[in-house]
Protein backbone atom coordinates (compact mmCIF):
# COMPACT_ATOMS: atom_id res chain seq x y z
CA UNK A 1 0.00 0.00 0.00
CA UNK A 2 1.23 3.07 -1.12
CA UNK A 3 0.97 5.88 1.97
CA UNK A 4 2.92 8.70 0.69
CA UNK A 5 0.78 12.34 0.81
CA UNK A 6 -1.71 10.53 3.09
CA UNK A 7 -0.29 12.42 6.45
CA UNK A 8 -3.74 12.60 7.92
CA UNK A 9 -5.49 15.00 5.57
CA UNK A 10 -9.83 14.37 5.32
CA UNK A 11 -11.17 16.44 2.49
CA UNK A 12 -10.57 20.13 3.48
CA UNK A 13 -7.51 19.08 5.50
CA UNK A 14 -10.06 19.64 8.90
CA UNK A 15 -8.16 19.46 12.06
CA UNK A 16 -10.53 17.88 13.62
CA UNK A 17 -10.61 15.22 10.89
CA UNK A 18 -6.41 14.23 11.30
CA UNK A 19 -4.90 11.50 13.07
CA UNK A 20 -3.07 13.05 16.05
CA UNK A 21 0.40 14.46 16.01
CA UNK A 22 1.57 10.61 17.12
CA UNK A 23 0.18 8.95 14.46
CA UNK A 24 1.06 11.56 11.47
CA UNK A 25 4.40 10.79 9.86
CA UNK A 26 7.55 12.89 9.99
CA UNK A 27 8.82 14.78 7.45
CA UNK A 28 11.04 13.23 5.17
CA UNK A 29 10.29 9.85 6.23
CA UNK A 30 9.35 7.82 2.63
CA UNK A 31 6.69 4.55 2.64
CA UNK A 32 9.44 2.18 2.44
CA UNK A 33 10.75 3.14 5.97
CA UNK A 34 7.65 3.37 6.88
CA UNK A 35 6.86 -0.26 5.76
CA UNK A 36 9.69 -1.25 6.84
CA UNK A 37 9.43 -0.18 11.18
CA UNK A 38 5.90 -1.44 10.35
CA UNK A 39 7.26 -5.17 10.22
CA UNK A 40 10.00 -4.87 12.77
CA UNK A 41 6.83 -3.38 15.03
CA UNK A 42 4.62 -6.40 13.79
CA UNK A 43 7.77 -9.22 14.22
CA UNK A 44 7.49 -7.58 17.60
CA UNK A 45 3.71 -7.92 18.46
CA UNK A 46 3.96 -11.54 17.15
CA UNK A 47 6.96 -11.88 19.79
CA UNK A 48 4.92 -10.32 22.32
CA UNK A 49 1.90 -13.25 21.63
CA UNK A 50 4.89 -16.07 21.37
CA UNK A 51 5.82 -14.75 25.16
CA UNK A 52 2.36 -14.67 26.13
CA UNK A 53 1.99 -18.41 25.17
CA UNK A 54 5.06 -19.26 27.17
CA UNK A 55 3.75 -17.25 30.56
CA UNK A 56 0.74 -19.84 29.56
CA UNK A 57 2.88 -22.96 29.55
CA UNK A 58 4.34 -21.38 32.75
CA UNK A 59 1.32 -21.29 34.77
CA UNK A 60 -0.29 -24.41 33.00
CA UNK A 61 2.63 -26.31 33.75
CA UNK A 62 2.44 -25.18 37.37
CA UNK A 63 -1.05 -25.72 38.04
CA UNK A 64 -0.86 -29.34 36.82
CA UNK A 65 2.37 -29.78 39.60
CA UNK A 66 0.04 -28.36 41.90
CA UNK A 67 -3.15 -30.56 41.23
CA UNK A 68 -0.50 -33.42 40.46
CA UNK A 69 0.46 -33.07 44.32
CA UNK A 70 -3.28 -33.34 45.25
CA UNK A 71 -3.88 -36.43 43.20
CA UNK A 72 -0.55 -37.99 45.25
CA UNK A 73 -2.07 -37.13 48.80
CA UNK A 74 -5.65 -38.88 47.22
CA UNK A 75 -4.03 -41.41 46.15
CA UNK A 76 -2.45 -42.07 49.90
CA UNK A 77 -5.68 -41.54 50.99
CA UNK A 78 -7.08 -44.36 49.65
CA UNK A 79 -4.77 -46.63 50.05
CA UNK A 80 -2.15 -46.79 46.92
CA UNK A 81 0.76 -45.76 48.62
CA UNK A 82 3.07 -47.10 45.83
CA UNK A 83 1.32 -45.50 43.16
CA UNK A 84 1.44 -41.77 45.12
CA UNK A 85 5.22 -42.76 45.73
CA UNK A 86 5.63 -43.47 42.02
CA UNK A 87 4.12 -40.47 40.66
CA UNK A 88 6.01 -38.07 43.77
CA UNK A 89 8.91 -39.45 42.84
CA UNK A 90 9.30 -39.65 38.98
CA UNK A 91 7.36 -36.67 38.42
CA UNK A 92 5.85 -34.16 41.10
CA UNK A 93 8.48 -31.50 40.72
CA UNK A 94 10.16 -32.54 37.97
CA UNK A 95 12.54 -30.83 35.44
CA UNK A 96 10.34 -29.39 32.50
CA UNK A 97 13.38 -29.88 30.39
CA UNK A 98 16.93 -31.45 31.74
CA UNK A 99 17.66 -28.20 34.96
CA UNK A 100 15.13 -25.96 34.16
CA UNK A 101 11.05 -25.56 35.56
CA UNK A 102 9.24 -23.40 33.46
CA UNK A 103 9.97 -20.19 35.26
CA UNK A 104 13.60 -20.26 34.47
CA UNK A 105 12.56 -20.96 30.80
CA UNK A 106 10.28 -17.68 31.00
CA UNK A 107 13.49 -16.04 32.25
CA UNK A 108 16.11 -17.11 30.30
CA UNK A 109 13.80 -16.02 27.14
CA UNK A 110 12.95 -12.57 28.86
CA UNK A 111 16.78 -11.93 29.34
CA UNK A 112 18.33 -13.27 26.28
CA UNK A 113 15.15 -12.81 23.45
CA UNK A 114 12.38 -10.79 24.40
CA UNK A 115 14.50 -7.71 26.27
CA UNK A 116 16.79 -6.75 23.37
CA UNK A 117 14.50 -7.41 20.55
CA UNK A 118 11.96 -5.00 22.80
CA UNK A 119 15.18 -2.41 22.98
CA UNK A 120 16.36 -2.55 19.09
CA UNK A 121 12.59 -2.19 17.99
CA UNK A 122 12.09 0.96 20.09
CA UNK A 123 15.99 2.24 18.85
CA UNK A 124 14.42 1.70 15.02
CA UNK A 125 11.74 3.17 15.76
CA UNK A 126 13.28 6.13 17.43
CA UNK A 127 15.56 6.66 14.93
CA UNK A 128 13.96 5.55 11.54
CA UNK A 129 10.36 7.40 12.74
CA UNK A 130 10.70 9.77 15.35
CA UNK A 131 9.71 7.17 18.20
CA UNK A 132 6.18 6.99 16.84
CA UNK A 133 4.37 3.54 17.22
CA UNK A 134 1.76 2.21 14.46
CA UNK A 135 2.46 4.60 12.09
CA UNK A 136 1.61 1.79 8.86
CA UNK A 137 -1.54 1.18 10.27
CA UNK A 138 -2.25 4.80 11.03
CA UNK A 139 -2.07 5.86 7.92
CA UNK A 140 -3.26 2.51 6.52
CA UNK A 141 -6.54 3.49 9.06
CA UNK A 142 -6.52 6.95 7.15
CA UNK A 143 -6.54 5.72 3.51
CA UNK A 144 -9.62 3.69 4.26
CA UNK A 145 -11.96 5.12 6.43
CA UNK A 146 -14.68 7.22 5.44
CA UNK A 147 -13.56 11.00 6.09
CA UNK A 148 -16.41 12.65 7.59
CA UNK A 149 -18.67 9.69 8.81
CA UNK A 150 -18.90 9.43 12.44
CA UNK A 151 -17.90 5.81 12.65
CA UNK A 152 -15.02 6.44 10.80
CA UNK A 153 -13.73 9.69 13.41
CA UNK A 154 -9.53 10.31 13.04
CA UNK A 155 -9.25 10.53 16.54
CA UNK A 156 -11.01 9.49 19.67
CA UNK A 157 -11.40 12.51 21.33
CA UNK A 158 -13.24 14.05 17.85
CA UNK A 159 -16.52 11.18 17.93
CA UNK A 160 -19.63 12.81 18.19
CA UNK A 161 -21.72 12.16 20.56
CA UNK A 162 -23.66 8.90 20.39
CA UNK A 163 -21.43 7.77 17.14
Amino acid sequence: MTTEGIRGRGPGGRPEDRPDRAHRRPPGVDDATVEAVGKVTEALEATERARGHLYSFHQMTGRSDLLLGEAVELLRRAGHAEEADLLETEVLGRNVIPGHWTFQIVEGYDSHYYKPFTELEERVRDRLTGGLKHLYEAEMKEARRTHGHPAHAARPDTVPPGA
